[in-house]
């Protein structure tokens, strides 16, 4: 087996050096010492197969244990006094799921795969949706949009709080896509956060103005900042004549810089 130490930092040169998949990192640690001595290898040390490597990795590297680690490395950054307690930011991106829509079918559908590895399926005129169809590769995924122009996709949901002092993320959730799950999970880490005693705001965009939002956000003890509507918008004028809304409104922007990184060198 891998020592859980050792599998962690070999997940942290995966992503801080973009390493495409575990095949080319365990390639990597055999023959880049610097590798070998930031996991822990002697330089006659033998590395794992790939294939053990990643049997390890979904037998340890489990939610709890994940966010454990998350936790210790924000811990650090507090300690540090980079991590703010007053003012966050938030807001949520599509994960596309590893999952084909020809492997969305009925959910009473009980026919087999078609012969071939890339079958024709014929799926036009038919009204597919998440309450009838389901991924048969990835049963999580659900199919969904963003926007009202953006082609329906097979997805998962992530979200981030970020806090506004230095742009650090500061909680994490991955959530099934739908159309109330940024500001359900919004709510949820605004609740994990510390300091519970303490005002604090929050920043977000156009998709988080609704009335359950703005509520929710004040028995948390959380002053909203959101981008108001142009029509019918739950942010009233007590929050938006403060010079901290047009403040929080331009660092809220920062988050993208986040999911940018997460996405192009994080491999998400």
């Amino acid at each position: 087996s891998v020592p859980p130490e050792m599998l962690l930092k070999a997940l942290l040169l995966q992503i801080l050096f973009s390493i495409r998949s575990e095949r080319q990192l365990v390639e990597a640690v055999n023959y880049n010492l610097l590798y070998r001595w930031f996991v822990g290898l002697n330089i006659e040390d033998k590395v794992w197969d790939h294939s053990t490597f990643s049997a390890n990795r979904e037998r340890l590297f489990n939610e709890d244990l994940a966010r454990a680690f998350f936790e210790r490395v924000k811990l650090s950054a507090q300690w540090g006094r980079l991590a703010s307690d007053e003012h966050f930011s938030v807001d949520g991106t599509l994960i596309e799921a590893w999952a084909s829509h020809k492997s969305f079918k009925r959910k009473d559908d009980d026919s087999g795969t078609p012969p071939g590895r890339n079958p024709e399926v014929n799926f036009k005129g038919q009204e597919r949706c998440n309450d009838t169809h389901a991924s048969t590769t990835d049963a999580d995924a659900r199919l969904f949009k963003k926007s009202a122009g953006d082609k329906s996709r097979l997805c998962h949901m992530g979200h981030i709080l970020m806090e506004n002092r230095n742009g650090l993320i500061v909680d994490v959730e991955i959530t099934h896509a739908s159309g109330t799950a940024e500001r359900e999970a919004a709510l949820a880490m605004l609740k994990r956060r510390g300091n519970k005693n303490k005002r604090a705001t929050v920043g977000a965009d156009k998709g988080y103005d609704s009335q359950a939002f703005i509520k929710g956000c004040r028995k948390l003890k959380v002053t909203p900042h959101v981008a108001a509507k142009d029509k019918h918008s739950a942010v009233d004028g007590r929050i938006r004549r403060h010079e901290g809304y047009k403040t929080s409104l331009k660092v809220r922007k920062r988050i993208e810089e986040a999911f940018g990184w997460i996405k192009t060198v994080g491999g998400l």
